[in-house]
């Protein structure tokens, strides 16, 4: 593994038979961390958020479950 900082960004290589699941999961805790960056939003609002999207989700989709 390499690590590489310019002005810009952070350029990360990696062995290409590396466990490409386990970097999914990495990449997708990077982009949350990018998009979270600059928030000033607190861990309960962002949890209120959270269990709301998911009560909305389910509403709208538990036909496809529950019959």
């Amino acid at each position: 593994m390499e690590i590489q900082r310019t002005d810009k960004e952070i350029l990360l290589r990696l062995p290409a038979n590396i466990d490409t699941l386990g970097l999914q999961q990495m990449i997708d805790y990077l982009k949350y961390k990018e998009a979270t960056a600059e928030s000033n939003t607190d861990q309960e609002e962002i949890d209120k958020l959270a269990n709301e999207s998911k009560a909305a989700w389910w509403k709208e989709h538990k036909h496809r479950f529950i019959k």
